[in-house]
């Protein structure tokens, strides 16, 4: 068992100051000097970057394209569509000056007050309304359709209570936007996106999901239906970890983009909207992680292997330096990404506890012993076993293991999951119970009030209506109404 990091805060003392050390203490990311803005540091924007790699390639094996659409949005778009502008304008910084001027009094420079803009333009909180003014120009007949765009960029949100990945004012994420001659195929898009990001989220975060539908209440502002998947953390409150909307023809119509149809008439153009972003960094870290550090799952770790020398003259580094240069190639040529940490200036101790921190998967330390024995020391992060395995052949047993951590690390995440789902009767009950944290299935009698109501007194929200879920109607366990299903309660991020 490998020496727990001192300075690293249990989960089990303070989970939410665990998290915040944690993301620091690995290099993923810190405070910036803009208030409610991080700086993610090299290691957490290589993790992000594997993330952004594997999701846009699996977009454009479903048929879509990026392109890139304005950071500013004039004032007046946002007012187009009535819920959409509701549900952000709390949140939205707004540009009103083009120019500073020198400080008459020479105190730097001020605002100049002549350089007011016509039109305040606002900082992308999101990007349908520029999107759909623009895809005006593009559509004229069912020709044209339909466009699958997506976009990789940053959104500003004025929020006040920020926590590094999980909650910014700045953030990355890509946002796809699409347009559609029918219904139907809107449809089949927005649920096809939602099996995209359940997809990446179980096969290369090992973090299990739940699909569903949003409630009325939490559905995004503007769509007639908001498709989500959700995850269970460690502390048992759940995570959004994507988005996927049914847009219907809401901002069609309010930017009045219309296409000719088959049929020679004229109707407004079915819409999508869908999205994940540097939230699931939080995911990641707060599905896996443990006392010791990150836990990464091999599919997304920047580095998957490590090799560490343990030596105690320069011959002796030397020996081990052309032992280790053609499994580093072998390796590499296998598409795993190695590194081999032969600096001399930190101990291996240092190291060790260094590349734990970091969730690198599998360590690798070779000796001069181990040489003359024809054998490596392996550990595995996910557990912290230790093994000793043979030098020949060491590459295809490195390869086994990084799809078994895989593997191990996404079974755990599921049956942590489902022993803290728990189905409840009554409400009193569910007030017991939900102190517990975790996910609740009870019947709800699919008003806006009662939810509201759960929320006030609880403060856990409808995270899903599960799209897979026991589909057995009921009485609300509030109200004793009719339900017609059980839905998915927790806490939540």
């Amino acid at each position: 068992m490998a020496k727990e990091l001192k300075d690293l805060t249990k989960r089990a003392d303070n989970y939410s100051q665990w998290y915040n050390e944690l993301v620091v203490k690995a290099d993923l990311a810190e405070q910036s000097a803009v208030r409610g803005c991080m700086v993610i540091k090299p290691y957490g924007y290589a993790i992000w970057e594997k993330m952004q790699r594997q999701l846009d390639d699996m977009f454009k094996a479903t048929g879509h394209v990026n392109a890139y659409f304005p950071l500013l949005i004039p004032k007046s778009f946002l007012s187009r569509e009535a819920d959409h502008v509701e549900g952000f304008a709390k949140e939205c910084a707004v540009v009103t000056h083009y120019r500073l001027k020198t400080d008459p009094d020479g105190q730097g420079v001020v605002v100049d007050p002549a350089a007011r803009l016509e039109e305040e333009l606002i900082i992308r909180p999101t990007s349908e309304t520029i999107i759909w003014n623009t895809y005006r120009n593009w559509i004229k007949s069912y020709r044209d359709l339909p466009i699958l765009c997506n976009q990789w960029a940053n959104v500003l949100r004025w929020e006040m209570r920020t926590r590094l990945f999980l909650r910014t004012a700045e953030f990355l994420w890509q946002e796809g936007h699409t347009a559609h001659a029918t219904k139907e195929e809107a449809l089949e898009e927005a649920k096809k996106m939602l099996n995209v990001y359940a997809e990446f989220a179980e096969k290369y975060m090992a973090v299990p999901v739940i699909k569903g539908v949003k409630s009325a209440n939490e559905r995004f502002a503007g769509a007639l239906d908001t498709f989500t998947i959700e995850a269970m953390m460690q502390d048992g409150k759940a995570l959004q970890s994507g988005t996927s909307h049914f847009l219907g023809q809401n901002f069609a119509k309010a930017f009045d983009v219309k296409f000719i149809n088959q049929n020679n008439e004229l109707e407004y153009v079915w819409a999508t909207s869908w999205g994940v972003s540097t939230r699931l960094m939080g995911a990641l870290i707060m599905t896996h992680s443990d006392d010791n550090g990150l836990v990464l799952p091999p599919h997304l770790a920047p580095i998957q292997v490590v090799i560490v020398p343990v030596y105690k003259s320069l011959d002796q580094l030397a020996e081990i330096d052309a032992k280790v240069a053609p499994i580093v190639e072998k390796l590499k040529s296998m598409g795993i990404s190695v590194k081999y940490d032969n600096a001399d200036n930190k101990r291996p101790g240092f190291k060790f506890a260094d590349y734990e921190l970091k969730g690198v998967p599998v360590r690798l330390v070779l000796g001069a012993r181990d040489i003359e024995k024809g054998t490596i020391e392996v550990m595995r992060r996910d557990t912290l076993e230790k093994s000793e395995a043979s030098l020949e052949g060491i590459e295809a047993h490195v390869a086994a293991l990084l799809e078994e951590i895989q593997a191990n690390i996404y079974a755990k995440a599921l049956k942590f999951r489902e022993e803290k789902t728990i189905t409840v009767e009554t409400y009193d009950e569910f007030k017991e119970k939900i102190e517990a944290g975790g996910f609740i299935l009870a019947h709800w009698d699919g008003t806006p009030e009662t939810e509201e109501k759960i929320k006030n007194e609880t403060k856990a929200t409808i995270r899903c209506i599960p799209l897979d879920g026991d589909k057995t109607p009921g009485k609300c366990m509030v109200t004793g109404k009719p339900s017609a299903q059980r839905v998915i309660f927790a806490r939540s991020y």
